[in-house]
């Protein structure tokens, strides 16, 4: 009797540290169809980075799943803080059952549901925007590449020495982030709506392109939805060796968690980097010692 009173009394005392173990920050990335030479997009490659940074950084739990086609039982969806998304183009204008899938992620956005698109993932086909120039992606992400879409013309041109620059410098995914100069191919000329960029929408991040006639262009942003959700673009990286750059990996890492509704660490999410050969790439050049 004593022995039982004894693991009552145990069990008590302990169950406030069970009921204080921190739940998982649940990240879900949709890796889209992808036809670019090895070396380059490297979606699936740049999945498996992200869930490792994520899974190893200090301090917040992430449990991040990578699907390469919308998710079949959505019922996993219903504790997702926010979806990443990568490929050539934006993955659910390419996927089958395209509208259906754009209908279960607008129940997402709906609930407040976070968005983070990057690189090719911006981008948006032409035959989907709507006669008046609007698109779902305006409304949750905040802006989008496009290139053949007749109203407006984005750039995408692979450069040299290309340096992003901190615009929102007071923004929280901006912490940590500095300057950084790399070879890649930013879009520019990015599209925010026929009115231009919303009140609601953050230029965080700026490059003077073309380097022939320079002016200021938007590669990255963020938006606070109304709903109470964020969304953010980023229009790089193009290579996949540029994961490297530690700036660039704060940027997107940053933003990812940011979308998620956590609190970026006062000097950005930093998360050291193995091989990148880890991840399984088609081709990278060897990492830099």
């Amino acid at each position: 009797m004593i022995a039982f009173v004894t693991c009552v009394l145990i069990l008590l005392v302990m169950q406030p540290c069970i009921a204080a173990e921190p739940q998982s920050v649940e990240v879900l990335i949709v890796v889209g169809p992808s036809s670019h030479p090895p070396g380059t997009h490297e979606v699936a490659a740049g999945a498996r980075l992200i869930k490792y940074c994520l899974e190893h950084a200090p301090g917040t739990r992430y449990a991040v799943r990578i699907v390469d086609d919308w998710p079949r039982d959505e019922t996993m969806l219903s504790k997702t803080a926010t979806v990443v998304f990568t490929g050539d183009e934006f993955p659910l204008a390419k996927l089958k059952d395209s509208q259906r899938k754009m209908r279960a992620l607008g129940a997402l956005m709906d609930r407040g549901c976070g968005i983070f698109c990057y690189h090719y993932a911006t981008g948006v086909p032409a035959n989907t925007f709507a006669d008046d120039g609007s698109h779902p992606l305006l409304q949750w992400m905040g802006g989008c590449f496009c290139s053949r879409y007749a109203r407006h013309k984005g750039i995408a041109r692979i450069m040299q020495h290309v340096t992003i620059t901190p615009k929102a410098k007071d923004h929280p995914v901006m912490r940590g982030v500095q300057p950084f100069t790399i070879d890649d191919e930013p879009y520019f000329n990015n599209y925010f709506g026929v009115n231009g960029m919303a009140h609601n929408v953050t230029a965080l991040a700026t490059s003077m392109l073309p380097p022939e006639a320079p002016k200021e262009e938007v590669v990255a942003w963020a938006i606070q939805r109304p709903d109470g959700g964020r969304g953010m673009g980023v229009v790089v990286p193009h290579f996949f060796k540029n994961w490297q750059v530690d700036s660039l990996r704060t940027l997107i890492l940053n933003g990812i968690i940011w979308t998620a509704k956590q609190e970026v660490p006062k000097d950005g999410l930093h998360v050291a980097l193995p091989a990148l050969e880890t991840f399984k790439p088609a081709a990278v050049e060897p990492t830099k010692k």
